[in-house]
């Protein structure tokens, strides 16, 4: 199986007692140098506001993306028509993007976490590192619902 930008995975038992146990992730990019992704599924113990630099935003949750990088804010989102500069993953994905337009359409209400999630930290692979993990069965592909 050749893994793609877009495609969900989930981990299998062969993770447990790991960062990855129970978790499901989007890989947003492969290419000659690896891959690498966020988990979606974790839940940071604290919300936007409760940071240091983002105490004037609203409540908005956080989700540990994975464990590189984890002192900055990563986002994926499905509104183009309000961030620019969004790198399509696939569907109606996007990473990233005018991170002070994803910030004050936050606070202004007009994204909601259904079309915007805010990740601290992502996962990378080294070139065949993933397909290695899932050839081992680590890694399961999700279906597409």
């Amino acid at each position: 199986m050749h893994i793609t930008a877009g495609q969900h995975l989930k981990s299998t038992p062969l993770l447990a007692d790991t960062i990855f146990e129970n978790t499901t992730l989007l890989i947003c990019e492969v290419n000659e140098n690896g891959a690498w992704g966020i988990i979606t599924n974790k839940p940071f113990p604290r919300k936007l506001n409760e940071l240091v630099e983002f105490q004037h935003c609203l409540p908005f949750p956080l989700y540990e993306g994975g464990p590189v990088e984890q002192e900055k804010l990563f986002f994926i989102h499905q509104r183009p028509d309000l961030i620019e500069g969004g790198k399509h993953i696939a569907n109606q994905f996007y990473w990233g993007g005018d991170f002070k337009q994803a910030l004050n359409h936050i606070n202004t209400q007009t994204i909601q976490v259904d079309q915007l999630q805010l990740f601290v930290g992502y996962c990378g692979w080294d070139k065949n590192q993933l397909q290695l993990e899932i050839e081992e069965g680590s890694w399961e592909l999700m279906s597409r619902k």
